[in-house]
């Protein structure tokens, strides 16, 4: 093991080939989160709003003589749910329930060698699977080369990991689940602990400024308009990016999320005639304009401020 560590400190190139696999093997089960993780929250709501509709009605369970738990109504009984979390049940086609083999489940490679197509039925299989590990491989790559072997690349593998897990589920079903927002909070406090990022008081304050900055705009806009601009979830990921960047880079992050959120929603309006009303994610915007702060942050400030000082 030892001889391993020095490898990858002594030799960059290990060090980067070595995360860049393992980046695609976290790329595949990045896509499994992305498609369970809200599917699981909605079943954890159902099962909350079944309990409270039995307790608002009075049909709650009620314990028997025999020790077995019954509703006070055959019609309100509910049978514990099948277990279905991140690991279980095994993935599986969609149209056939051809359970997914190991040999099936190589990313990006087995995608290419089943030509798109379940084994099962031949049902085409979505090219944002491979898309997703690919991504997550290069930018494994790009933090173990632009970090080099230490804390600081660990810790950006963990941000990076997370923000493409969070921009596809918004895209998806436009939540950002707290089970992962709260934790990368957390996280990016805990690796700032050494000034791994940034001293701890600019990440504490990073975290504080980045929920109010939104919080802020969202309630602005909601007694100007009557509408809701955003979610809480955007809050979350912004005092997040802050937590782990420091307060010194939210107005970057706010200012490139913002931009590229516009162009993107103007061209969805003009080209795909994406309705005014219908909402489009900021999360995602939000995690790329985090993602360049963590790689050129500091390159962009400083060549902004550059240029403010210039005669």
């Amino acid at each position: 093991m030892s001889e391993l560590f020095q490898l990858l400190q002594s030799s960059p190139l290990a060090f980067i080939s070595l995360w860049t696999v393992l980046g695609l093997m976290v790329g595949s089960f990045l896509n499994v989160v992305i498609h369970r993780l809200p599917k699981m929250l909605e079943r954890e709501w159902q099962l909350q709003c079944a309990e409270l509709r039995d307790q608002v009605t009075g049909y709650g369970l009620q314990e028997t003589g025999d020790s077995e738990l019954v509703g006070n109504s055959p019609d309100t009984r509910h049978p514990a749910p099948d277990t279905y979390n991140l690991v279980v049940p095994r993935s599986a086609c969609p149209h056939c329930g051809h359970k997914i083999s190991a040999l099936e489940n190589i990313p990006v490679i087995s995608y290419l060698l089943l030509r798109g197509k379940c084994k099962g039925c031949g049902a085409h299989i979505s090219a944002r699977y491979p898309i997703v590990e690919v991504a997550s491989g290069l930018l494994s790559g790009y933090v173990a080369w632009h970090f080099g072997f230490g804390m600081a690349a660990s810790a950006a593998l963990l941000l990076v990991w997370a923000l493409l897990a969070l921009t596809f589920i918004d895209f998806d079903t436009q939540l950002l689940p707290d089970a992962i927002t709260l934790p990368l909070l957390w996280l990016g406090l805990l690796f700032n602990l050494p000034a791994t990022f940034v001293d701890l008081h600019s990440a504490v304050a990073g975290a504080v400024a980045g929920y109010l900055v939104l919080w802020a705009v969202y309630w602005l806009f909601k007694l100007t308009t009557g509408k809701e601009g955003m979610g809480y979830g955007d809050f979350k990921l912004l005092a997040a990016i802050g937590a782990w960047l420091g307060w010194q880079m939210l107005p970057l992050v706010i200012l490139l999320s913002s931009l590229v959120g516009a162009v993107v929603g103007i061209t969805l309006i003009v080209v795909a005639r994406h309705g005014r009303n219908i909402p489009i994610p900021f999360g995602p915007y939000l995690a790329g304009g985090g993602l360049i702060a963590l790689f050129w942050g500091q390159a962009l400030t400083q060549s902004y401020l550059h240029l403010l000082a210039a005669p």
